[in-house]
């Protein structure tokens, strides 16, 4: 069965590359080639293709937004990154989108070749150094996310005080700061825990209480 690749890519002479290198590889054909997002929507939304080797870094609409809007419209193309960016936010902004596949640029024909028959039977081909990368961020401990967690350390220690029973006249003593700050410090922590009173602060500080809560 025919596989259909198109390429989406700003730089005339890597695209049209591809766009040969594609035609050369046996049961493929590239039924479209695109320098910018704008212009692989306005095609491949009427024109579906089955594998689309996808730039990052383009004017206009990036390819990662490109990637967005058409797998909404479009769930059953296969999106391959092909580009020169491997920070893993780039990574992970084009997965997020939609991407199966994220390649380097100086990927070998063979490779690209294996690259677009795994995508197109349902794998998620990666250059290992990008895999790798993606690896490696699984492993990390995932953050916490509390409310408490937008908290500065002392905000942190102004919320804990005012769990305790404090009054806001007695906080200056503990903290050694002047008591107009201490307003201006609650002021900021009902703002970020979205609650109006001290009983409200106080009933999010021991509802997450037992949760390590990590602050900036």
């Amino acid at each position: 069965m025919e596989i259909r690749i198109a390429t989406v890519d700003d730089n005339a002479g890597l695209r049209n590359g591809f766009a040969k290198a594609i035609d050369l590889f046996p049961g493929c054909r590239c039924v479209g080639t695109f320098d910018s997002g704008a212009a692989a929507i306005e095609f491949l939304s009427r024109n579906p293709a089955d594998v689309v080797l996808m730039d990052i870094n383009m004017p206009g609409i990036n390819g990662i937004e490109c990637v967005r809007q058409l797998k909404a419209t479009n769930p059953e193309i296969q999106f391959i990154m092909l580009t020169v960016y491997e920070d893993t936010e780039s990574v992970f902004n084009s997965l997020a989108a939609g991407a199966s596949g994220y390649l380097l640029k100086q990927t070998s024909w063979e490779e690209l070749e294996a690259s677009i028959r795994l995508v197109h039977a349902g794998g998620s081909p990666m250059s290992s150094h990008i895999a790798r990368k993606v690896a490696h961020a699984f492993r990390q401990p995932a953050p916490v996310k509390t409310e408490q967690a937008k908290l500065s350390p002392r905000e942190q220690q102004i919320l804990e005080l005012l769990a305790k029973g404090y009054l806001y006249k007695e906080i200056p003593a503990a903290t050694g700061i002047t008591y107009a700050t201490v307003h201006s410090h609650i002021r900021r922590i009902y703002e970020k825990l979205q609650v109006h009173s001290r009983a409200q602060a106080a009933a999010k500080y021991y509802s997450q209480k037992e949760s390590p809560v990590s602050v900036r």
